[in-house]
């Protein structure tokens, strides 16, 4: 039990974050695990079309991935730089979005520091809406079509931060606990990315799964996920280490819940919203 004990606490340290190497260029586990996290998005909500005989098109999902794609790398950097690194940004708004270096005079991939989830979030809504509108498809059905598969693929975005050494969480005495290297000090911290990859990801994964053909509007699925994601999210804060450059916004709590508490009124409101006064359901346009 010692021995298991040990592996567990030290496991971080002795993960590599590259796969491999070509050239200069590293491939990391992180980028790999956004591409499965696509990937699983795009497999579920194919499975959905098929099994539950919905009228899409077999390019419908790829087409609407594209715009979130978009919309997730967009909204995940701007809503970082928005909530969690103002300063940086008006400081230098354009080198700060932008992955690439042009020091020396010469251009270079410097890659993406820093993605927000609550940015990526926004980014993700406005791009299916956009999408929507465009193809003149109804809004709400849209989103609730890919939003039950949403948190599976999020799983792997946290097991991504899990390898990377990020996102750690904060001290702790409990067995639980890990050495990161990238901490400050040599005490065990909570691995609240591992809480993350299931609460978030696949516990809120089953709620959505099990309620997908028992939606009883359209939109009713998106305010669950809303709403599930940002508690969950609130609780699990407690466990996280806050962004050392900001620490605690207000009393004892992070930017993260401040966030989730925005986002749980989100969910409840788009619930509200959609079903209708009354009692009848909105338009899903």
């Amino acid at each position: 039990m010692d021995n298991f004990i040990f592996w567990w606490q030290t496991l971080p340290s002795r993960m590599d974050p590259v796969i491999f190497t070509v050239g200069n260029f590293p491939v990391r586990w992180y980028g790999m695990m956004y591409i499965i996290a696509f990937g699983t998005v795009y497999l579920l909500t194919q499975y959905r079309i098929k099994s539950e005989n919905l009228s899409y098109s077999p390019a419908f999902t790829g087409d609407v991935l594209t715009w979130a794609i978009v919309g997730v790398l967009l909204g995940g950097r701007l809503g970082y730089l928005l909530f969690y690194s103002f300063p940086e940004f008006i400081a230098n708004p354009l080198g700060s979005i932008i992955p690439f270096s042009l020091a020396g005079g010469s251009c270079s991939f410097s890659g993406i520091a820093g993605m927000s989830y609550h940015g990526g979030a926004i980014g993700v809504i406005i791009a299916v809406w956009l999408f929507s509108k465009n193809q003149k498809k109804p809004f709400l059905t849209t989103i609730d079509l890919f939003i039950v598969s949403l948190p599976l693929g999020y799983t792997f975005g946290r097991l991504g931060n899990f390898i990377n050494g990020e996102l750690y969480g904060r001290v702790t005495d409990a067995a639980i606990g890990m050495h990161f290297p990238m901490a400050p000090g040599n005490e065990l911290r909570h691995p609240s990315q591992l809480y993350e990859a299931f609460f978030e990801g696949i516990f809120l994964f089953i709620i959505l799964w099990t309620f997908r053909k028992k939606a009883p509007y359209p939109g009713f699925l998106s305010g669950l996920y809303l709403f599930g994601y940002g508690f969950v999210r609130f609780f699990i804060e407690f466990y996280r280490e806050p962004d050392a450059h900001l620490g605690f916004i207000f009393m004892q709590f992070s930017m993260g819940q401040l966030l989730c508490l925005a986002m749980i009124a989100c969910g409840i409101g788009v619930m509200v919203l959609c079903k209708g006064p009354g009692g009848k359901v909105a338009s899903s346009r």
